[in-house]
């Protein structure tokens, strides 16, 4: 299964380093292949060292001005021409998406695939990864948009909400069909 994850490629703390490391590394005992930012610094070298160092694929969509930040042993890397560009290209490449902690860049992200599942363009599974809570008020918010009314499908078609990374994986490879 290729799995796009959406995260930060910022140096953070171990809070946050040690379980996307532990979910990378899920990834890749699994066999399953990591879509990413395609970037070599931060958060983003940690997951794809993670899948990597444990036998799986890595496929970037980096973009034209931070290209100079993509991976150099990427499996496949591929240069968008922008970030609009590069978003569609991830969603493409991808079975499923994982939507990690992130600043503005990952909200981006994360907001616009559920959008496009909203409205049925993809029927991809997609998972936002709570690492020590830090969605916990995008997840108050998202529940408040479904029991008031602002989303045409009930909140759990549309995200599923995992503490750890071996749920958010479980719900992947069952939603996939993965044995």
């Amino acid at each position: 299964m290729n799995i796009c994850v959406f995260l930060s490629a910022a140096d953070l703390p171990e809070r946050y380093t040690r379980p996307a490391r532990e979910f990378a590394e899920l990834i890749g005992k699994a066999g399953h292949t990591l879509v990413w930012g395609g970037s070599d610094s931060g958060l983003m070298k940690v997951v794809a060292d993670g899948v990597r160092k444990t036998g799986g694929r890595l496929v970037g969509v980096s973009v034209d001005f931070l290209s100079e930040v993509a991976r150099p042993d990427a499996d496949e890397m591929v240069i968008a021409k922008d970030l609009a560009e590069r978003k569609a290209l991830l969603l493409a490449k991808s079975d499923a998406v994982v939507i990690m902690v992130g600043g503005t860049g990952t909200l981006d992200e994360a907001t616009e695939i559920l959008e496009l599942k909203k409205h049925a363009l993809h029927t991809k599974p997609v998972v936002l990864l709570n690492t020590a809570g830090f969605y916990d008020g995008l997840k108050q918010q998202f529940r408040r948009m479904d029991e008031d009314g602002f989303l045409p499908l009930p909140l759990t078609d549309l995200v599923f909400f995992a503490e750890d990374g071996v749920s958010a994986l479980a719900y992947l490879e069952e939603s996939a069909g993965v044995q």
